[in-house]
């Protein structure tokens, strides 16, 4: 009943801003910002990435892979095992494969990720990854303690990533 009065007292009120009023009001957020994003990605040893200007980042979070672009809207995204791929400012793309970790978009056009482990894709070896998978699911499998199992479980889940990664280049 308060809501049905006050909407009415709004659509009959000299206190409503009129359509001309609103027609200069804008978002000036997406507009003032530069076309670039500004990324650092860091390991806990090292940062590859330094506030450095760049095109594009696609990245595998727990929610679905997405694709960050200067303007993004601000978010804080867990990490799945999977690829990060910073597409720079030159264009070329460089891809990463992140154990997990977090990537916080910043309402200052920036991206932080900040990841348990990242490593270059080109370093992994498909039939290396195909053996850890292979071990991962004889231990999982096996009749070993929880926590031994639990483990290969987090094998299995980052070794099938790596897999599909590697399958995808």
């Amino acid at each position: 009943m308060v809501f049905a009065l006050a909407s009415r007292s709004l659509r009959s009120s000299s206190l409503r801003p009129s359509l001309a009023q609103l027609s200069g009001a804008r978002r000036g957020y997406a507009e003032a910002i530069n076309n670039q994003l500004k990324l650092s990605l860091v390991v806990p040893h090292k940062a590859i990435y330094k506030n450095q200007e760049v095109t594009q980042v696609n990245l595998a979070a727990q929610s679905g892979d997405l694709g960050i672009l200067s303007a993004h809207i601000p978010a804080i995204e867990a990490l799945r095992p999977g690829v990060v791929e910073v597409i720079e400012s030159s264009g070329t793309s460089k891809r990463f494969f992140v154990s997990s970790g977090f990537a916080t978009v910043h309402p200052n056009n920036s991206l932080t990720i900040n990841a348990v482990e990242a490593f270059p894709l080109e370093d992994f070896s498909i039939e290396a990854a195909r053996q850890g998978l292979s071990e991962a699911q004889r231990v999982a499998s096996g009749s070993g303690s929880k926590e031994e199992k639990a483990a290969a479980e987090i094998e299995i889940e980052v070794f099938s990533a790596i897999q599909s990664a590697l399958g995808q280049q």
